[in-house]
């Protein structure tokens, strides 16, 4: 930990998959419903695995963009939440997507990263890949207002 942060800061425990997962069922009700399975935590670093669904298929045979926004909106949070586990009470300011090609029907792999973290203010980018596809289907930047309590 930097040793500029906060006691308060210092004192909170850093959350691992499961605490992820349960917070998503609990705290983030449209997500939670969805099965989320977070694959890996690292301090600015999170990467979440959406289980396909047929229901999540959209006219066009493509997985619904607003399926895809939440997980991304979500993996966002996930990723303050790695740095500040105090800013449970944190919200999206701006969010951007970018599809970029249609994803198979199939499990889609979210691989969030954080760009920066201040005081009120957090920025990070989610890259999003169908399931044995090297190429991103979306990416999606995000910022959240921090707010600790």
């Amino acid at each position: 930990l930097r040793a500029d942060l906060s006691p308060t800061f210092r004192k909170c425990p850093m959350y691992d998959a499961a605490d992820l997962e349960r917070i998503a069922r609990e705290e983030v009700p449209y997500v939670g419903q969805l099965g989320l399975k977070v694959e890996s935590v690292g301090s600015g670093e999170v990467t979440v695995r959406l289980p396909f669904r047929a229901d999540m298929i959209r006219h066009g045979g493509t997985i619904s963009g607003p399926v895809m926004m939440g997980v991304a909106d979500y993996t966002l949070y996930a990723l303050v939440l790695t740095r500040r586990p105090d800013a449970m009470q944190s919200v999206t300011t701006n969010l951007t997507a970018n599809f970029l090609r249609r994803p198979k029907p199939d499990d889609l792999m979210f691989h969030g990263k954080l760009l920066k973290i201040g005081r009120r203010l957090a920025v990070g980018e989610v890259t999003t890949y169908s399931i044995g596809d090297d190429e991103p289907v979306c990416h999606i930047t995000g910022t959240y207002a921090i707010s600790a309590g």
